[in-house]
């Protein structure tokens, strides 16, 4: 009895250990990540329209608001996905709730009203065509459904359902970071077209993160 009893507590430790090991690893990739998308925002500051990603977008830079549409998008990415993050801990989550509800608002009104919105709109003249277009403009429109499902089921007190759609939301938050990470990773290793890789990335920057999304919201309820 006792043999097992310490054999068990010994697979507890092992697990607890592994889990905070992964959590480390995850958050250090996250917070590398992140850095890469704050230095691409700070050089569009201040304001330049022939700088980075912007220099083969000239030919429009003419359309109705695409500029300024373009900068609300850069500059609302990184308070999302800094607001997002701050939802997943336990912390925020029970014992300091004011924090969680706070951040969740800040969250939900820049994704609703700025993020996903202008994502829309500059997802319309995407480079490489109708299917980087179709990708970029779907990825906006999923990321404000599933951000306004999550608001509504919170009101509605159905928390499971929130914390499920928010999961959904952040995953798509998160492809701001991952289409860039895929992006080096594809040119590094096989030195596609530059269009091409743009094509691919369109999609694997957030389909991908979609089902893995999908698979942690099933561990987490697995009878439902």
């Amino acid at each position: 009895m006792k043999d097992n009893i310490s054999t068990f507590v010994k697979l507890s430790k092992t697990k607890f250990v592994a889990k905070v090991i992964l959590n480390i690893v995850l958050i250090s990739i996250l917070g590398l990540f992140f850095m890469l998308l704050v230095q691409i925002t700070l050089q569009y500051i201040p304001f330049d329209s022939d700088v980075a990603f912007l220099r083969i977008k000239q030919s429009y830079l003419s359309k109705p608001f695409y500029l300024s549409l373009f900068y609300v998008h850069v500059y609302s990415a990184i308070f999302s996905v800094l607001a997002g993050f701050t939802q997943f801990f336990k912390a925020f989550q029970v014992k300091y709730k004011f924090v969680h509800r706070y951040l969740g608002w800040f969250y939900v009104l820049i994704v609703l009203l700025l993020a996903a919105p202008s994502g829309f709109y500059i997802g319309i003249y995407a480079n490489g065509g109708l299917s980087s277009q179709t990708s970029f403009v779907l990825l906006s429109i999923l990321w404000f459904i599933f951000t306004a499902l999550a608001l509504y089921f919170a009101l509605r007190k159905n928390y499971i359902q929130h914390k499920n759609f928010m999961i959904r939301s952040f995953a798509l938050t998160l492809s701001a970071i991952t289409l860039r990470a895929w992006k080096y990773l594809i040119v590094y290793w096989l030195h596609p077209k530059p269009m091409d890789v743009y094509v691919v990335v369109a999609w694997l920057g957030w389909v991908l993160n979609l089902l893995v999304a999908e698979i942690i919201i099933y561990k987490l309820n697995p009878k439902k």
